[in-house]
C-alpha cells in the first residue's frame, strides 16, 4: 500500500502537471470505484485544479468551489501519467482524469477492487474522512507519546493505525522500528523515556529520508514503480538477508497477507518471534 512517502512523491509529480490546469474529462471504467453520488463527478469537469493535499494515505485534488476528488489507492492502486486521451484498456485500468497535457490513469492490480474515489464538497467533508492520526512532523515528543499510549498496543500496531498516526503502514513501520532498535511487539506503555526519544527521532528521520528520496525521484520522472519493497530498505521485505547494522539474518512474523520484518539481534535481544499467535497483535488497519 502506498504510504506517506509514496503519496508525497505522487503529489510532487502531479503538481507541475495538473496544478492550475482544468480537468477536461473524467472517465470511469469501473462502477465500483466511485463511492459518492453528490456532488456528481460531472460537476468537477471543466474546473481548474487549485490544490493538492494528503490526508492519511489519500490524495486530495481540490478544484474551484471547494470541490475535491479524493483517491485512496489502498493496497494495489497506482497512478500513471499517460499521453492525453490515453485509452483505458484492460480490466486493471479503472479511471482516467484527462488534462490538456496528459491523462492521469488509475490502475489496480489483482481481482479485488479496494481503491476508491470520492467527490466531496468543503473542508468539513474532508475532515470527515480523515481517520484522525497525528502528523509526526507537526508533533513534538510529548504529543507523539500521548497519542501512542492512549491505548496499550504493540509498537507495530500503534504505528500502523491511521487513527493514531497518519500515513504509516507495514513497510515504513518496519523501517522505523529497526532504526529505533525496538521490538515490533513491545507495548507502547512499556517504553522507557530514552526509548521514547529514540522512537520519536527514528520515526521522523526515517520518514523524512524516504520522503526526500522519493520526491527527488518524482521531480525527474513520474513515479512508475511504487512498491512496499525498496532496494535501500533495511529490513522490510528482506527476510533471510543480512541486517545492514549487525549482519544477522532478517526475521519475520507472517499474518494474513502481510509480514513484519525485524532483526532479532538489533531489536528483540536475540529472540526470534516465531509464535504465530503474535500475528493478532500486528493486524494493520487501513
Amino acid at each position: 500500500m502506498p504510504e506517506l512517502p509514496d503519496i508525497a512523491a505522487y503529489i510532487t509529480a502531479l503538481e507541475p502537471r495538473i496544478l492550475g490546469e482544468p480537468i477536461e474529462h473524467i472517465r470511469l471504467a469501473s462502477a465500483f470505484l466511485l463511492r459518492t453520488v453528490e456532488p456528481s463527478i460531472a460537476s468537477v469537469e471543466g474546473r481548474r485544479v487549485r490544490e493538492l493535499r494528503r490526508i492519511g494515505k489519500r490524495i486530495c485534488i481540490g478544484v474551484k468551489d471547494d470541490l475535491w476528488l479524493v483517491l485512496h489507492l489502498m493496497i494495489a492502486g497506482r497512478l500513471h501519467w499517460r499521453t492525453a486521451g490515453a485509452k483505458l484498456a484492460g480490466r486493471n485500468q479503472l479511471a482516467a482524469f484527462d488534462f490538456a497535457k496528459g491523462s492521469l490513469v488509475l490502475t489496480e492490480a489483482g481481482a479485488k477492487r479496494r481503491a476508491s474515489l470520492y467527490v466531496l464538497k468543503g473542508e468539513e467533508s474532508l475532515r470527515a474522512i480523515d481517520p484522525g492520526g497525528i502528523d509526526v512532523f507537526a508533533s513534538d515528543l510529548e504529543s507523539f507519546q500521548g497519542a501512542l499510549t492512549a491505548e496499550n498496543r504493540t509498537l507495530k500496531r500503534a504505528l500502523t493505525d491511521p487513527r493514531i498516526v497518519s500515513g504509516i503502514g507495514n513497510a515504513y513501520s518496519d523501517e522505523i522500528l529497526h532504526a529505533a532498535q525496538l521490538s515490533p511487539i513491545t507495548l507502547t506503555r512499556k517504553l522507557a523515556p530514552a526509548e521514547w526519544d529514540r522512537f520519536f527521532t527514528a520515526t521522523r528521520s526515517t520518514l523524512q529520508r524516504w520522503i526526500g528520496k522519493l520526491q527527488n525521484d518524482a521531480r525527474e520522472k513520474f513515479p512508475q514503480k511504487v512498491t512496499a519493497f525498496r532496494e535501500d530498505m533495511a529490513v522490510h521485505g528482506r527476510y533471510g538477508e543480512p541486517c545492514p547494522r549487525c549482519g544477522e539474518k532478517i526475521q519475520r512474523i507472517r499474518y494474513a497477507d502481510n509480514e513484519t520484518n525485524y532483526c532479532a539481534r538489533c531489536q528483540t535481544g536475540g529472540k526470534v518471534l516465531a509464535d504465530r499467535s503474535l500475528s493478532r497483535l500486528l493486524v494493520i488497519m487501513v
